[in-house]
């Protein structure tokens, strides 16, 4: 484990700035079981957290054909825009953080598995998009999205980072995945929805709330 300040800190989106996800998986299995595939949340989670959008639809249409895929990806973004304004918050104590790392002159960036316009969505409904403005990273933009290291090696290139010296944040299986295979420090919050368990053993240093990180991440 490194002793001293990361070069650049990344943090994903989903889980880890904002509490999208315990929002998300339950709307996501309810249309899902309409549509014909009956799914609990937990099953949403284990298959497709910390996944691309694309990866998801592309399942969907594998079982549900294209008009299905279309009708859930309908059904999902009409519903969860609704639900994100009247509940969405920031992931408590990410904003201090956020404040402390740039207090103390680390960068930090968003590197997310979700799209460009979801995200000025959700972080611009939280108050948490201008801290990062300009350093925020689609999976929209590398060929292929986490568990894959391209989105972090992706953000790491931009803000001229060495992989070696950059922590990632995350709160997937498939986003600790895609930081370890990235030859990053990885954190993995044990406050959302996956399991210690399985985020330890997917390579993370698991942690339960964010301030947990600002003496092991500032100077």
């Amino acid at each position: 484990m490194s002793t001293s300040p990361p070069d650049l800190v990344v943090f994903d989106c989903d889980g880890v700035l904002v509490d999208t996800e315990r929002l998300t998986v339950g709307v996501e299995a309810r249309v899902l079981t309409g549509l014909g595939w009956p799914i609990s949340a937990e099953e949403v989670v284990e298959r497709w957290m910390g996944k691309s959008s694309a990866t998801q639809l592309s399942d969907l249409t594998e079982r549900l054909g294209p008009d299905g895929a279309r009708e859930f990806d309908e059904l999902t973004t009409a519903e969860l825009q609704s639900v994100f304004e009247r509940e969405l918050t920031a992931i408590d104590g990410v904003a201090e953080l956020v404040a402390a790392l740039h207090d103390a002159g680390v960068p930090t960036c968003v590197a997310s598995s979700g799209t460009h316009d979801r995200m000025r969505e959700t972080l611009g409904i939280t108050g948490l998009r201008p801290l990062f403005e300009g350093r925020i990273f689609s999976a929209t933009e590398v060929p292929l999205g986490k568990p894959a290291p391209d989105l972090f090696l992706h953000a790491a290139r931009s803000l001229g980072a060495d992989p070696r010296r950059c922590t990632v944040v995350e709160d997937s299986v498939y986003g600790v995945r895609a930081g370890v295979a990235a030859g990053m420090q990885v954190y993995g919050f044990a406050g959302g929805l996956t399991p210690r368990t399985a985020l330890a053993d997917a390579g993370a240093t698991t942690f339960d709330r964010m301030t947990e990180l600002v003496p092991l991440l500032t100077p």
